[in-house]
């Protein structure tokens, strides 16, 4: 039976994945690099942020290798190093690629020398963050990683679009079925989640984005457009003004601006924005940070783990609010959204089904997707 316009369908993770390492070798990347750039994609996907799997893949990465503003052969190079830390250069690579050797360098350090800490300048977008606190979290690691992004926020009492949306995500194991990941935008909302609202056409709640007057913006597509033109910005976490403490989210952008930038000689604020005065595009020259501190340095990592799942366990059995009947801890909707996806896969709808199908086509990319058959 044909499919019919805004009909949402399932696929696997296996499917979803395998389309996209596909895809991304027949844009230039290398095969090895390419299964890196999926897994990191689908994971996003499994976990339920649709804002950042399959539906970026022609968007963000795909149409950016073809414009030449990201390099689909990645350079990692190491430019400064003692044992427990690193400055590396991506020379505008494939961000998953960077930041996934980034991590593994840094938990490695971590293992030597009880912490470690790599800043990497010229790097491209990396997917979602809470990849990298797993990847240390199944090390018995404590994971702290942040990144820098084109201008998004505007700071409090200001109508700029200034700093990126500049997650700033801490990970840890836990003796539960999943760690504790708490990976989040340090603006009420993303990018990635308004171009969400836009592709299933939703409006978006008020105050997530001003206008150059300082007045809400609902409609998604205004929103986007207007981020781009520097005619919109997103709040800070709290929100406009300082009655709900804006000022916090406007605060933690930046120091994830700083730690993404200052280290590492990178590029900050509006010289990421990706835009040449002429209007022409431009790499983006992302900073990121990744921390790992071992826990074996410190404690017995059981015990450890013990003791966090002890306080998320209190916390969930602490009196709820009248009509709530849970209270979650930060990775567990996550992971019951893994266990349920894991069954029905994950949701296709129109507009990521046509994007799929464009790389597809315009790539001769070899699949025939699940819905097809």
């Amino acid at each position: 039976m044909p499919l019919t316009s805004n009909e949402t369908v399932y696929a696997s993770f296996d499917e979803m994945r395998e389309f996209m390492r596909l895809a991304f070798i027949a844009a230039g990347v290398p095969a090895e690099d390419a299964a890196i750039c999926a897994d990191v994609l689908i994971e996003s996907d499994k976990r339920g942020i649709d804002s950042h799997g399959v539906g970026r893949l022609k968007p963000i990465y795909i149409d950016r290798i073809k414009e030449g503003i990201q390099f689909p052969k990645t350079n990692f190079e190491i430019v400064r190093e003692t044992p427990s830390t690193a400055v590396v250069d991506g020379h505008d690579g494939m961000g998953h690629v960077i930041a996934v050797k980034a991590m593994k360098m840094t938990i490695d350090k971590a293992k030597k020398c009880g912490l470690g800490m790599t800043a990497v300048r010229n790097s491209t977008h990396y997917g979602i963050a809470g990849y990298y606190a797993l990847m240390a979290a199944r090390e018995n690691m404590i994971c702290f990683t942040g990144t820098n992004a084109r201008p998004s926020i505007a700071p409090t009492f200001g109508v700029e679009n200034m700093l990126g949306t500049n997650p700033l995500t801490i990970g840890f194991p836990t003796d539960e079925d999943f760690p504790f990941v708490i990976d989040c935008a340090t603006s009420i909302t993303q990018r990635g989640k308004i171009e969400h609202y836009a592709r299933i056409n939703k409006t978006m709640p008020a105050g997530w984005v001003i206008d150059g007057k300082g007045n809400t913006v609902t409609d998604p597509a205004i929103a986007l457009k207007g981020l781009v033109a520097g005619t919109c910005a997103l709040t800070p976490m709290g929100g406009i003004g300082e009655e709900l403490a804006g000022y916090k989210g406007y605060g933690w952008a930046t120091v994830v601006e700083v730690l993404s930038a200052a280290l590492q000689g990178g590029s900050f604020l509006k010289t990421l924005a990706g835009i040449n005065p002429d209007g022409s595009h431009r790499p983006y020259h992302l900073g990121h940070f990744f921390i790992a501190i071992d826990i074996n340095a410190f404690t017995d990592p059981a015990a450890f783990r013990k003791t966090a799942g002890d306080i998320l366990r209190e916390l969930r059995a602490s009196k709820k609010a009248e009509g709530q009947d849970r209270i979650y801890t930060a990775g567990e909707k996550e992971y019951l959204a893994f266990l349920e996806r894991s069954k029905k896969g994950i949701p296709v709808n129109p507009a990521v089904r046509a994007s799929l199908t464009a790389v597809r086509d315009e790539n001769n990319v070899d699949y025939t997707f699940p819905w097809e058959k």
